[in-house]
């Protein structure tokens, strides 16, 4: 396998896992991509706020080309901090917009730099990385958060799938109300027997 061929593929599938991110805030309410949908209170538009940031500094600051416009501090990744959630001023259009001209400053990092050029991560434990090592980590990163995005997406409005709209075919719920019965019966189960 070449350089060349490996690193298309990882773009490619980094490329396609963002995309998938930004479309499951299609056809929701300001609200519904803001609200607080788990115990930690992650919702969709904080998942893109979040996914900007990180794309932003591994393929800008980790390879000496910082994102032009400001970040937050790196000490502000803490739980609940501002990174993870919209605040009441931060419109949709602002952090889906960032998150879009951070993929044209990291592509453009991705594009001039070979796989094997060199970065650093001074909070990882082997701070010493490549351009591989970055594109495997954020196509990684994405991934689990689109992952959580899915997941969300469902809770709202039973939308599942690669975009926002429901996947074809669509049960009805009577299907899906003997489906879960059937998991939780299933559950039940191997619980007793345990």
């Amino acid at each position: 396998m070449t350089d060349d061929y490996a690193k298309e593929r990882l773009h490619n599938n980094l490329r396609t896992v963002r995309e998938a991110v930004l479309r499951k805030l299609d056809g929701l309410s300001e609200y519904d991509i803001r609200r607080p949908l788990t115990w930690t209170g992650t919702n969709l538009l904080g998942l893109v706020k979040h996914l900007s940031f990180w794309d932003a500094r591994y393929f800008g600051e980790v390879f000496g080309r910082p994102f032009p416009e400001p970040l937050p501090r790196w000490q502000d990744n803490e739980p609940g901090g501002p990174e993870m959630w919209a605040a009441e001023d931060e419109t949709r259009e602002e952090i889906t917009g960032r998150y879009r001209r951070v993929w044209a400053h990291s592509d453009a990092t991705i594009a001039a730099l070979a796989l094997d050029a060199p970065g650093r991560v001074d909070w990882w434990r082997r701070p010493e990385v490549t351009l591989f090592d970055i594109l495997v980590h954020m196509h990684g990163e994405t991934a689990r958060h689109a992952g959580h995005a899915d997941i969300l997406r469902e809770q709202l409005d039973h939308a599942t799938g690669t975009t926002g709209a429901p996947a074809a075919p669509q049960e009805d719920a009577a299907f899906w109300e003997a489906h879960r019965a059937r998991v939780e019966r299933a559950a039940r189960a191997a619980a007793e027997g345990a």
